[in-house]
């Protein structure tokens, strides 16, 4: 089946959320222009590694220029945006690999987020892993988005403070604390 590729340049939005309850939320990129609605399946982690490292690029990108790029320093307090995800929620693929690019010529964050791909054991040789980063027809679907600098800084400010709103961490071992508590590795197995 030949690949699809979900292309949106300066979408009207594009937003992390969730869907569930601390502890069992479920992670989504949605991307959205002129009425079409594109979501994607990701990991809390993959969330917050995505929003830290679009932070850095906008940074360098802003040292690298002297100031010349129009990339604001902190998200735009007018452009924020705390809506929940648009619906109908389906999803089009799980994200596997993710990267990032500052396009210097139109001044923009390009975001690309791959369907996970499940490799056969007996498949795994360099061929088959370079393959998924190559651009041609066959390879896995993807999500692109081209995102201006205030626009990306939004989306960075949202996505960590979504990842921090969920549960809060044991003070004792750091790991994430369910209502009814967690056998803490800190209390030898006991409950806390």
């Amino acid at each position: 089946m030949p690949r699809q590729v979900f292309f949106y340049d300066q979408p009207e939005r594009f937003v992390a959320g969730t869907v569930g309850q601390p502890g069992a939320r479920a992670f989504y990129l949605q991307a959205s222009a002129r009425g079409r609605i594109t979501s994607v399946l990701l990991e809390k982690t993959q969330v917050a590694a995505l929003a830290e490292r679009i932070d850095e690029v906008l940074d360098e990108a802003l040292r690298r220029s002297g100031g010349d790029v129009s990339i604001p320093a902190a998200a735009p307090q007018d452009l924020l945006d705390t809506a929940p995800l648009d619906l109908p929620l389906e999803q089009e693929f799980r994200v596997g690999t993710m990267a990032l690019a500052w396009d210097g010529v139109d001044g923009c964050l390009v975001v690309e987020a791959q369907a996970l791909i499940e490799v056969e054991e007996d498949d795994e040789d360099e061929d088959s892993a370079a393959a998924v980063f190559e651009d041609d027809d066959n390879g896995p679907d993807m999500l692109r988005v081209r995102l201006s600098g205030a626009m990306a800084r939004v989306f960075a400010k949202r996505a960590l403070d979504l990842v921090s709103a969920g549960r809060k961490p044991c003070p004792f071992c750091n790991l994430p604390l369910d209502p009814e508590g967690h056998l803490c590795p800190r209390a030898n197995g006991y409950r806390r």
